[in-house]
């Protein structure tokens, strides 16, 4: 009995560690490609968040709960390579064609656990939360095929 009990402690600290170590996945409305109200597109998925022509951010965390991921910059980026960011989101109602924002809360972090811990952007207040300028509003942008 003594054995069983040891198993099963095995187990739920197994399933418990795991569950903690699943990576969480994006929001649907985040999935796409979208354009910003400044014109800048985008392309976005679970592990990669593109923002054209050549910025890349590795996403490593997403927290859909807490509206933020944490993303390792590309070694290619012009800007701020192999640092870390932290991109607070949120959705809009009423702002149609946009439907949510961003704000890039950190984008120079030395780690990961740095650009995480960094205080979230002010979702209250979209016009001004984004460390004193507005999120970036996002619109699907839906690609056509080529047809010959």
């Amino acid at each position: 009995m003594k054995r069983l009990n040891i198993i099963l402690l095995l187990i739920t600290c197994a399933l418990i560690a795991n569950a903690q170590n699943a990576k969480q996945k994006a929001p649907e409305f985040a999935l796409g490609t979208f354009t910003d109200d400044y014109g800048i597109s985008y392309s976005i998925n679970d592990t990669l968040w593109v923002q054209n022509p050549k910025t890349k951010y590795h996403i490593i965390k997403w927290n859909p709960e807490k509206q933020y991921l944490v993303a390792r910059n590309d070694a290619g980026n012009k800007a701020d390579g192999n640092k870390y960011t932290r991109i607070d989101y949120m959705t809009f109602s009423g702002m149609e064609p946009y439907l949510w924002g961003f704000c890039l809360t950190a984008y120079d972090a030395e780690t990961d656990v740095i650009a995480e811990k960094t205080a979230a952007a002010d979702r209250q207040n979209p016009k001004k939360g984004c460390n004193g300028y507005p999120f970036s509003r996002m619109k699907r942008v839906e690609i056509k095929p080529i047809t010959n």
